[in-house]
């Protein structure tokens, strides 16, 4: 029993983990925001559907989405008035 958890714990921990570079990839990022940020939304309902994240992790995992999506944007939006 408490191999599985262990077994379950690092498998959260490695996908998250994953997840979590996908998210910091600044070049993907400002290269092309939305297809980074459904990049995004698409791994995380699939970790949730495959049980692997909770809802509680999915939402957290939104939001963190949704804030590159709006970095991103505000960053290209300030290197256009400065050009």
């Amino acid at each position: 029993m408490n191999r599985d958890f262990a077994d379950a714990a690092d498998a959260k921990s490695l996908v998250m983990k994953h997840w979590q570079l996908t998210l910091r990839d600044d070049v993907a990022l400002l290269a092309m925001p939305g297809a980074h940020h459904r990049t995004l939304i698409r791994q995380a309902h699939a970790l949730h559907r495959d049980h692997l994240i909770d809802a509680d992790d999915l939402s957290d995992m939104l939001e963190l989405a949704d804030a590159a999506l709006a970095y991103a944007i505000e960053a290209l939006l300030d290197i256009d008035t400065a050009g």
